[in-house]
């Protein structure tokens, strides 16, 4: 029997949805959102490359860190 499996919604993608959460992750989904440049059907490696282009804080890296556990738990 063959299984099926839903595709992950991309990286990008399923940050940009968090913009309204709360927290450091709620707060960068929503700056992330706001930026065309932001690749928002990017994987992991893509957004940690926008976000190196930025003047970003450790609290920035600290909620991206928390965004891709999380993503990578669903």
């Amino acid at each position: 029997m063959m299984q099926m499996f839903e595709a992950k919604q991309p990286f990008g993608a399923w940050l940009i949805n968090q913009r309204k959460r709360g927290g450091w992750l709620g707060d960068f989904a929503l700056a992330a959102s706001a930026d065309s440049r932001f690749p928002r059907n990017g994987d992991v490696e893509a957004v940690k490359g926008w976000l190196s282009t930025k003047m970003a804080s450790g609290d920035d890296w600290a909620a991206l860190d928390d965004a891709e556990t999380d993503w990578l738990c669903i």
